[in-house]
């Protein structure tokens, strides 16, 4: 059978350059049949104006997945939030910018990959969190997340194609600022466009006060921080991309280029601040379509370099301490350097065998360096510099076969393998000083064989059955499989403030690696059962029950006391010294999503409602203690109304306590809460403009995911107001304008 304009549409629907391929490539006519990679029913996507109305209310990409069913969030910095899929977080979901797994370079995970592109900058969100396709990816065992910038645009005939837009906004709570711009310039064959963006903003404040007013740091005269002020929230970012395109027939090839600077951004939940974060990126991409399917390839690398310190916020001492006779004078607070370098390809080959079969090989590697020290800074830390990752490598090598089969109309079946080794080793270390602890602690881990190769295997099934217009089922398995990152396998000292200085969950706690860890491998189970109307254009329910058993699932565990500072902090406050172990685990829940028309009438246009329930349960089957940071029953609940150019809504989000919490970690309680959203745009012609108000009732609330309020103060111990949760944002008001030309 013939088919006309076929561009990319075998298997690439969900891939990055598919969009880019199917919006520019010319006719072509092939022999076969039309399909496309099998979304999970469970999987969402964003695009359009779904994404364009948030821009002006976030600067944190992550922010856009809020409302996903099954996603929530880890509170962090202002742009550097870590999506959480099912209540497995950061290394544990694989995510891809445009195409590139980003890793992040950070022993507190500062600068997660969804921190790399603003949101202005965003052209198509996609969340696989169900049965992941082992062609999307490997190395994660709670799903996928693909953030793209927007495909390549080219002139239709001979003419040259300019166009471009800019935009500004403006939130309330913080003073929060930016602006972004984009031009491009595109003939037949070539396109070239820019995104530039910025965006900053001071602390903000919460509904009512949370502790004390009062100085930031004990030993400052300045910087006095109200009882309502979050310290330490503060950022700015700064990013730039440039993006070339080049199509012949049926061929595209992308070359893009993307420079950031984020001079500062504090964390809340951190004992440390951001002060300095470059990163470079270069990424090529080919996509062609053959008469046998279709090919994909990537090659990519990305480098970063991560500074770390205090703000005015949070300090660690200002007055010069006692320093040995000859030892340097101390500088203020305490410098921390991280670089990594992340090199990574991709091939990928769709192939029709028949009408009904689809075959999808290929391979991907990954080579990622990371080094982190520290200069000392005082009389305690003088002479050496502290490595706390000495030249750490990560490799990854994958293959992976994923069979596809449309049996009739009713069945499809998906197939796939993926295996994965990786190999991971990292240089000696050493400590500030010849201490009892550093030198212990440095000794024993370079004495030890620090290499490590491990062989992953990750299996997806899933089938389909739609007995009819208006329903589909689904069933699926999936085993995955993630080995440690660099930090859980290799950070090595059990002194105090080393401890500290390694937290990536922002609890407060201070943690030490562990050689010895396991993969851990994940075994799922979901179903999906979706009703619609015949169009899927009305109205629409999805339920999607899932349960998942992680066996080796890296936890914490109480380090002994034997070693080093592996002992409380202060049985006041309660902060840990812990130790990462592999134990065991199981996650289950439900995800329920609709949306449904409410009315439709001349004079106030349509109505429609959307909602999305979220339930999960999480435990430790080792310890008998819940996981930590699992997300509350919670619900998002929406009424929009479009009347002509006009788009308003109004949002209530409800959540309810958080009390299975993680005794090892000593976990904090939080209330449940509700808050009221308003939001309204108006497209005019080349113009849009949003506005609204967020927190519209200024309720004050605890964020559940948000971790230990460390915002201000001397941050090495453990002084007041230590012991609470970060508060959520008070009531802010936003305004944003776009203009295209």
């Amino acid at each position: 059978m013939q088919f006309k304009r076929i561009t990319i549409c075998i298997a690439l629907a969900f891939a990055p350059g598919a969009f880019a391929a199917e919006a520019t490539l010319p006719d072509v006519e092939v022999i076969g049949k039309k399909v496309q990679l099998l979304p999970a029913l469970s999987d969402s996507a964003l695009g359009g104006t779904s994404i364009a109305r948030q821009r002006a209310s976030t600067s944190d990409t992550a922010k856009l997945l809020d409302g996903q069913p099954g996603v929530s969030l880890y509170g962090a910095g202002g742009v550097s939030s870590l999506p959480v899929i099912h209540g497995l977080a950061d290394d544990r979901i694989r995510t891809k910018v445009d195409g590139m797994d980003l890793i992040s370079a950070c022993g507190n995970h500062m600068n997660p990959a969804l921190s790399y592109i603003d949101p202005s900058n965003v052209g198509s969100v996609k969340v696989f969190a169900g049965i992941t396709p082992v062609s999307i990816g490997g190395d994660s065992i709670g799903g996928t997340i693909q953030v793209d910038s927007a495909a390549p645009e080219f002139a239709a005939d001979e003419h040259t194609l300019l166009k471009g837009q800019a935009g500004a906004f403006y939130r309330s709570n913080g003073n929060a600022k930016g602006g972004n711009l984009s031009a491009t310039i595109a003939g037949e064959k070539l396109s070239v466009k820019y995104n530039g963006s910025t965006a900053e903003s001071g602390d903000y404040k919460a509904a009512n006060n949370f502790k004390a007013a009062g100085l930031a740091a004990p030993d400052r005269t300045t910087n006095w921080l109200a009882g309502d002020v979050v310290g330490s929230s503060m950022y700015k970012s700064v990013n730039h991309a440039l993006g070339v395109a080049l199509r012949h027939e049926n061929h595209l090839v992308e070359l893009k280029l993307g420079v950031q600077d984020i001079p500062y951004q504090g964390f809340p939940n951190q004992r440390m601040d951001m002060t300095g974060n470059d990163s470079t990126q270069v990424n090529l991409h080919y996509t062609g379509q053959y008469q046998w399917g279709a090919l994909e390839a990537r090659a990519y690398e990305e480098k970063t370099r991560h500074v770390m310190q205090f703000f005015a916020d949070k300090r660690f001492w200002y007055v010069p301490m006692a320093v040995p006779p000859g030892s340097p004078n101390p500088v203020p607070g305490m410098p921390m350097d991280t670089q990594g370098q992340n090199t990574g390809a991709l091939v990928k080959a769709d192939i029709l065998l028949s009408e009904r079969d689809i075959l999808r090989v290929g391979g991907e590697y990954q080579r990622y360096r990371l080094n982190d020290w520290w200069s000392p800074s005082g009389g305690g830390m003088w002479p050496n510099t502290f490595w706390n990752i000495n030249n750490g490598e990560r490799d990854r090598f994958d293959i992976f076969g994923e069979w596809e089969a449309r049996w009739n109309p009713q069945w499809i079946s998906q197939f796939g393998v993926r295996n994965a080794t990786v190999k991971m080793n990292t240089g000696t270390v050493q400590g500030y000083n010849a201490t009892a602890t550093y030198a212990t602690d440095a000794a024993n881990f370079n004495n030890s064989n620090r290499s490590r190769t491990d062989h992953n295997l990750d299996l997806t099934a899933l089938a389909r059955y739609t007995p009819d217009d208006s329903k589909a089922f689904e069933f699926g398995y999936a085993q995955k499989t993630r080995s440690p990152n660099l930090y859980e396998r290799f950070a090595w000292s059990t002194g105090g403030m080393a401890m500290r200085m390694v937290n990536w969950v922002g609890d407060g706690n201070g943690y030490v690696g562990n050689l010895n860890l396991k993969p851990e491998v994940a075994h799922t189970i979901s179903a999906t059962a979706d009703w619609h109307d015949a169009a899927e254009e009305q109205w629409g329910v999805k339920v999607t029950p899932y349960y998942t058993h992680v066996q080796d699932y890296i936890d914490a565990s109480a380090c002994p006391a034997t070693r080093g500072s592996c002992l409380a902090i202060n049985p006041a406050t309660g902060f840990l010294h812990l130790t990462m172990v592999n134990q065991s685990a199981r996650i289950y829940g439900v995800d329920v999503s609709g949306h449904m028309p409410l009315a439709k009438t001349g004079d106030y246009g349509s109505f429609t409602a959307t909602g999305v329930v979220s339930y999960i349960d999480g435990r430790n089957e080792t310890s008998g203690d819940n996981l930590y940071n699992i997300m509350p029953l919670n619900a998002k609940l929406t009424v929009e109304q479009h009347l002509g150019n006009w788009t308003n809504t109004i949002e209530g989000l409800l959540v309810d306590a958080k009390r299975n919490v993680s005794q090892v970690r000593n976990e904090m309680i939080t209330g449940g809460y509700g808050l009221l959203n308003l939001r309204s745009s108006y497209e005019w012609k080349q113009i849009r403009i949003d506005a609204g108000m967020e927190n519209v009732l200024n309720k004050f609330y605890a964020m559940p995911l948000g971790g230990a309020y460390l915002g201000q103060g001397t941050t090495m111990n453990t002084s007041a107001p230590y012991g609470i949760p970060v508060p959520g944002m008070g009531r802010s008001v936003y305004a944003g304008a776009t203009l295209k030309f």
